[in-house]
């Protein structure tokens, strides 16, 4: 069977263009990928169209409307994992307006469909009690709490997200001084994070004890399980709720309900904050793309605002006993007050 138009599009803006000229991620691309799986179920459920058959005409705004309402209604999915669909489809229709500009009309009213409105969650960190607590729980007598006090103590001095940690190898990590580590971020962006002598050692010791110190280990997985193969995320998060579960269970007030990878990542944030540190260099070390994103731990900071209003706070109210209390005279003592 001849393959359609749209086959042809989708399977070129996957395979050549995300990858390629796009530069984009495997994550990014398998969560693009997965959305248009999703479209193609949609059509095939809820539209009865062969999909074997279906072409770049059938497809309108009206449609990809429909598709992202049933997303909500007949998936349960929510506004931010629909918005997280509309992402992609609004990619790929970008792609359409250079590939296919005879129906740009089209491209862009698909195009135009809004995001909608979501609920910004708190942000869910622990303090530096918390996360002393966390660091405390890994069995350093054993080879596995080794790894592991290594692994969480790296994800929270570098910030790193998940994945970074995950992808990292023994040559991106400088153990002389001045230590340092490579991270690749978001569009493969690289950065470098500084890390101080004493956060390293845990590190130093993993790795002299699993011989990632050799030249021939520079492009083994740093963190490996026990068949010496690279994590998962999947295996970092259950490594992390282990620990976290412990700790919980010394000191409940100290660990919030829910806290996973990235919530490691925003506790150094804050920490940082609260320290002192320049939102740009935060922004620089997590890797942000614009110093917007990182102000969300200075609007979530509820101690460095109160410390900022009772540094600002001038005291109004008279000292000492109102003198009405003494005569009654309140008339008196508010016209008099503050002058």
């Amino acid at each position: 069977m001849k393959p359609t138009d749209f086959s042809k599009h989708l399977t070129d803006f996957l395979s050549k263009y995300m990858s390629g000229e796009k530069g984009a991620s495997a994550n990014t691309i398998k969560s693009y990928r997965d959305t248009f799986m999703l479209f193609l179920e949609f059509c095939r459920d809820a539209q009865n169209q062969q999909i074997e058959k279906l072409t770049l005409s059938f497809i309108t705004m009206e449609i990809m409307v429909q598709f992202l309402n049933w997303l909500e209604g007949s998936r349960g999915s929510s506004h931010s994992s629909r918005n997280v669909r509309l992402a992609a489809i609004r990619s790929f229709f970008r792609y359409l307006q250079y590939k296919c500009p005879d129906n740009m009309n089209e491209w862009q009213r698909i195009l135009s469909i809004p995001v909608k409105r979501t609920e910004k969650p708190l942000i869910n960190y622990l303090s530096v009690d918390g996360m002393r607590l966390v660091l405390a729980e890994p069995d350093t007598a054993t080879q596995a709490g080794r790894r592991d006090l290594a692994l969480l103590a790296l994800m929270y001095d570098s910030g790193a997200r998940v994945q970074e940690i995950i992808d990292l190898k023994p040559s991106m990590i400088r153990l002389e001084l001045p230590c340092i580590v490579k991270l690749i971020g978001k569009g493969r962006k690289a950065r470098i994070v500084p890390l101080l002598e004493e956060q390293v050692k845990h590190l130093k010791i993993y790795m002299k004890e699993n011989r990632l110190l050799e030249p021939y280990a520079n492009e083994y997985p740093l963190f490996m399980n026990r068949k010496r193969e690279k994590l998962t995320r999947m295996g970092v998060g259950y490594i992390l709720e282990k620990y976290v579960a412990a700790a919980r269970q010394k000191n409940p007030a100290l660990i919030p309900d829910k806290i996973s990878c990235h919530g490691i990542r925003h506790s150094s944030a804050m920490h940082m904050l609260q320290a002192g540190v320049n939102l740009v260099y935060i922004r620089d070390i997590l890797g942000h793309s614009s110093i917007q994103v990182t102000e969300v731990y200075a609007r979530a900071d509820s101690k460095q605002k109160r410390e900022a209003i009772e540094n600002a706070y001038t005291d109004l109210t008279p000292t000492g006993t109102p003198s009405w209390h003494q005569n009654d005279d309140l008339l008196q003592w508010l016209k008099n007050f503050n002058r």
